[in-house]
């Protein structure tokens, strides 16, 4: 009996120990997170500030929209919406922006919700079928609802581009009428789960670049100056907070499986993809097989064996080329 009440004693003073060192703990953390969210964003560079001023702004219930709306050849009716990745925005179709113009009469992109400079509400719950709303909701705004639109996505965009197809299929009314869809390393049918951005509420410029560096070729890598651009966008309007949010969207990805998919396989539009075979969220060849397999349909651009997921910033010539050569087929 005294053997065991001394365990008891022992544990006890155990317990204590460990409430108070946990208390410690969090007198410690509060400062520091108090800390961390008051740092202030990274100032734009000239490039990324010319951008947003460049930019427009439109409002989708309440919040904040931003998007980019260029002229280019002037007679001609084509229209090119462009949608973005995780976890970046419209700013990683700069490299390729003149290049459009050069084709289409209307260049448009815009930052989805919780994205570069558009509003990031929090608590918010982000998703793809809101995403896929406030595309319409630009392009109503825009006046262009009426017209045939040329879709181009990248990873993230990929999924909202599959539900505006599924609602196109659908028919419904105040839809868009797609003229063709060009998809790009984004895991669209599945194969693997996004894990280059991990859930971190505490991410700084140097989790970012570690986790973001490796999903770029060896050869194509960012600059530290394009890795700064990237992260200004995401701390702009406090983003850094909204990521783990943002990333619900894996889970509606396995969720709506079978939607998505349906609609690319069964519509008759074009389709196209734009591959960069290095992509460790999307591996070669597995990948691609799986890709052709359930849509056997569509056309594949594989560009050089160096590039990885974000073709149209490791190889913007290469993109571009191949975006043109399936456009100028049909």
């Amino acid at each position: 009996m005294l053997y065991i009440g001394c365990t008891q004693v022992q544990r006890q003073r155990a317990n204590e120990t460990m409430r108070e060192w946990w208390v410690q703990v969090g007198l410690l953390a509060v400062p520091l997170l108090a800390a961390y969210l008051h740092i202030p964003p990274p100032q734009l560079s000239p490039a990324l500030h010319s951008w947003k001023t460049s930019g427009k702004f439109f409002t989708y219930k309440g919040l904040r929209i931003f998007y980019q709306d260029s002229v280019g050849v002037v007679g001609s009716p084509e229209i090119v919406v462009l949608l973005h990745g995780f976890p970046t925005s419209s700013y990683d179709w700069y490299k390729i922006w003149e290049g459009l113009t050069l084709r289409f009469h209307r260049v448009i992109a815009l930052d989805f919700l919780g994205f570069g400079f558009s509003d990031k509400p929090r608590p918010h719950q982000y998703s793809i079928f809101e995403q896929a709303s406030i595309v319409e909701s630009l392009l109503r705004h825009l006046g262009l609802q009426n017209r045939r639109i040329n879709l181009l996505s990248h990873d993230y965009g990929d999924i909202v581009a599959q539900e505006l197809l599924y609602r196109y299929k659908q028919n419904r009314s105040g839809r868009l009428t797609i003229k063709s869809l060009c998809l790009s390393n984004g895991g669209k049918i599945a194969l693997v789960s996004q894990k280059h951005i991990k859930n971190n509420l505490l991410m700084n410029f140097f989790v970012f670049s570690r986790g973001l560096t490796p999903v770029f070729g060896p050869y194509t890598r960012p600059t530290e100056s394009e890795l700064w651009d990237m992260w200004a966008g995401i701390r702009n309007n406090d983003g850094n907070l909204v990521i783990d949010s943002l990333l619900q969207y894996i889970n509606q990805r396995k969720k709506f499986r079978r939607r998505w998919v349906g609609a690319l396989a069964s519509v008759t539009i074009p389709i196209h993809f734009i591959y960069g075979p290095l992509d460790p969220i999307n591996p070669y060849p597995e990948f691609l097989e799986l890709y052709r397999k359930t849509l056997p349909r569509s056309t594949v651009s594989i560009l050089d064996d160096h590039i990885s997921h974000y073709p149209q910033l490791e190889d913007p010539m290469g993109f571009l080329n191949a975006y043109m050569g399936f456009i100028n087929s049909f």
